[in-house]
């Protein structure tokens, strides 16, 4: 089985990892774009246009199921890319966990990049999902960047600045943007208060994305599987050896790095023979 998942950068970390930890026999595809990078400054247009070369790239590889692993390319461009793959290729589009944070009851917080909060595509989650639910829209300037630069001290300081708009009473904090799932433990501990030592429970996307996926691809889950599968890397089309440097700062980086490279990538790169 081989799963892909694109993204215009290492917002797919988070993904990625869930669906090694579910299924480590299963080969993945990570697809991103580091030359059209990033992708929300640009028009729905341009978006898609690059949300499809990059979703074609990792369609050539012949996976079972491609995830999305962004939410502004899954806003713009899901049912572009829908419409060339499926049904050869089921796709699955990234959403906040706005639904399931209502659910739980309760004042709730999303975090999400400045583009993203407040923008009709948020609200209307709001409204079809949370409706009558206090929720507050926190919006995260830089941190998405300084994630993607794996910049330490911007990291710390956009997670603080993010943390101190986020009221008290919040029992949840969805993550809105994929990249925050990376530091989850650090805004776990940004948002502990003193008075309480029970900060909000964090909901991200990976974990029902990766789920939803192995689903769409006819598979169980089976983490005690062996941990036999290879990783090929995509940087806007082209192969790559590993993963970017900053990738590898973060733990679910380095647990894709850890998987044996494709055959064929190992066999042009390191004289190896063809499988």
């Amino acid at each position: 089985m081989k799963i892909a998942l694109m993204d215009s950068g290492i917002g797919l970390l988070a993904a990625a990892a869930a669906v090694h930890r579910l299924r480590p026999d299963a080969d993945l595809v990570v697809a991103s774009d580091p030359d059209g990078m990033p992708w929300g400054p640009r028009t729905p247009e341009d978006i898609t246009e690059h949300a499809l070369a990059v979703a074609r790239a990792a369609a050539a590889h012949r996976p079972d199921a491609l995830i999305i692993g962004c939410n502004t390319a899954t806003v713009h461009a899901l049912d572009a890319i829908r419409t060339e793959l499926e049904p050869g290729i089921p796709v699955i589009g990234t959403v906040p966990a706005v639904k399931p944070a209502a659910a739980a009851g309760g004042p709730f917080a999303i975090w999400a990049t400045p583009a993203t909060t407040g923008s009709p595509y948020q609200r209307g989650l709001i409204r079809d999902f949370a409706a009558g639910v206090d929720v507050t829209e926190v919006p995260c300037p830089g941190l998405a960047d300084a994630l993607e630069s794996a910049d330490e001290a911007a990291i710390d300081a956009a997670v603080a600045a993010a943390a101190a708009l986020t009221p008290p009473g919040a029992r949840t904090v969805v993550l809105g943007c994929t990249h925050y799932e990376l530091v989850a433990e650090r805004i776990r501990a940004a948002l502990r208060q003193p008075a309480d030592p029970h900060p909000p429970t964090l909901l991200g996307s990976a974990e029902a994305v990766a789920a939803q996926a192995l689903r769409r691809a006819g598979a169980a889950p089976a983490p005690a599987a062996d941990p036999v599968a290879h990783l090929t890397v995509l940087l806007s089309g082209r192969r790559s050896a590993t993963l970017t440097a900053p990738a590898l700062a973060y733990a679910e980086g380095r647990l894709l790095a850890a998987m044996r490279p494709e055959p064929e990538y190992a066999a042009v790169h390191e004289g190896l023979p063809r499988r």
